[in-house]
């Protein structure tokens, strides 16, 4: 049929247009909060502009994913889905509009407004894995194929242009609290608008079918099992684990250099007290961070063939660690853009081939546990490093000396992963799944 007739013939399903609708003004809300939170956060002129700040603020935006993620599913399983996408967007709206509200009567610092973040962005994950989960009972057969390639993509480019208006609202207005509470206002008022959508599908439409009864606290025992019975095959299996633990590597020193830009972008490429063109700045950085990540989705296909995936992966954290050479030169605006552009590249190549490592060497059996614990490292490892940054990284976020251990961390990596890592998998005997205390691979 080809991917525009089958678009055209899920176009035709009620539940699917309603439920992308969802997704689509759902997240096209996220990218607006996203951008409304950074500026009170991070580009506020009444908001502390330290690496020690920065970094906590940081730390809060991403432990929701590391700690809510795994646990999703098991309450997923239990809730009726339809009600979680629009209880959650409502519920995420008040607390927007809670958090616009402490903005202006206190300041983006206040403790209020990181524990309506915190939350805010916890509802959040919820109603991601939501609308994936739900997204079988409106669309069947070989078109879910093709339904869960375009949904995602969709509701990237949805929190693009949400994004992207967050970005114009906390512009165009005159820089400081009044211009962060209407980006956040804004964005509650989207959410409104998805749970508005989600009243639209019916109540059990979306399933669970058969909700879960049993015992919430032997789930969630379980989710802890299966992932320490997906970690003990990986690390057996060899390649995988290996794989995974270099992403987490790479993300942990990419976070490093994302708080950086922050603070570049925001008191060293700013003039002070500009909020607007440090935003605007950082801005930039991102933009062009994005622009590497898609020549990597030109690049690595066509030349990691020849070299093989684990190569690859050292090549691109090679190329990482020439992008922090070219930061310690100068903190001049195009070296930073043009360090940005680099790493970028470097970043989504290197996870293109750790995907490919870990979908070709992992059994079925475990794949699914296998990107949750990909999901978990890949959280943790940034806020590892927002620990690191609080640490070591200036309040102007430059320093020689930081970029120049960061070039060399990735040369260690990048060097382990050439000389030291495996290219093929060990061969497993799979156990009797979470049950198997222990996982002896087999030398092939």
């Amino acid at each position: 049929m080809g991917v525009t007739g089958e678009l055209r013939e899920l176009l035709r399903l009620s539940g699917f247009r309603k439920l992308l609708t969802v997704r689509l003004v759902s997240q096209a809300a996220d990218g607006m909060f996203q951008v409304g939170l950074a500026s009170a956060w991070f580009f506020s002129p009444d908001a502390a502009g330290s690496a020690a700040a920065v970094a906590g603020r940081y730390a809060l935006m991403l432990a929701p994913f590391t700690i809510v993620g795994p646990f999703a599913g098991v309450l997923l399983d239990r809730w009726r889905r339809r009600q979680v996408l629009m209880l959650g967007n409502a519920v995420r709206a008040v607390l927007t509009l809670g958090m616009a509200a402490t903005v202006m009567i206190a300041s983006p610092d206040a403790w209020g407004v990181l524990v309506l973040g915190l939350a805010a962005l916890s509802v959040n994950r919820f109603l991601l894995a939501g609308l994936s989960a739900g997204l079988p009972n409106v669309v069947a057969g070989p078109l879910l194929l093709t339904a869960n390639s375009i949904t995602p993509t969709l509701g990237a480019g949805a929190a693009f242009v949400g994004g992207g208006v967050g970005f114009v609202v906390a512009w165009v207005l005159p820089p400081g609290r009044g211009a962060d509470a209407t980006a956040l206002a804004c964005a509650a008022v989207v959410m409104l608008l998805g749970a508005l959508a989600a009243q639209r599908l019916h109540r059990d439409q979306l399933g669970p079918t058969d909700p879960r009864r049993g015992n919430l606290r032997d789930d969630v025992s379980a989710v802890l099992r299966d992932l320490a019975a997906g970690a003990r095959y990986l690390a057996a299996r060899r390649t995988p684990g290996q794989a995974l633990l270099v992403m987490a590597a790479h993300r942990f020193l990419y976070g490093v250099v994302f708080i950086a830009s922050i603070l570049i972008a925001r008191n060293l490429l700013a003039a002070p007290g500009d909020s607007a063109a440090g935003l605007g700045t950082f801005a930039v950085i991102l933009g062009l961070t994005a622009v590497g990540g898609a020549a990597a989705v030109v690049v690595t296909p066509t030349l990691s063939r020849f070299t093989g995936p684990q190569a690859w992966i050292a090549l691109m954290l090679l190329l990482a660690a020439a992008s922090q050479l070219l930061l310690c030169t100068t903190p001049a605006r195009a070296v930073v853009l043009t360090g940005a552009g680099l790493l970028g590249l470097a970043a989504q190549a290197a996870k293109i081939a750790v995907d490919t490592i870990v979908q070709r060497d992992t059994d079925d059996a475990f794949r699914g546990r296998a990107f949750a614990l990909y999901d978990v490292l890949y959280n943790a490892a940034f806020v590892g490093a927002a620990v690191l940054a609080a640490l070591f990284v200036p309040d102007d976020g430059w320093s020689r000396g930081l970029f120049g251990a960061l070039a060399v961390a990735y040369v260690l990596v990048a060097g382990w992963v050439w000389l030291r890592a495996d290219r093929s998998p060990a061969d497993v005997t799979l156990p009797d799944l979470s049950r198997e205390p222990e996982i002896s691979p087999t030398l092939p």
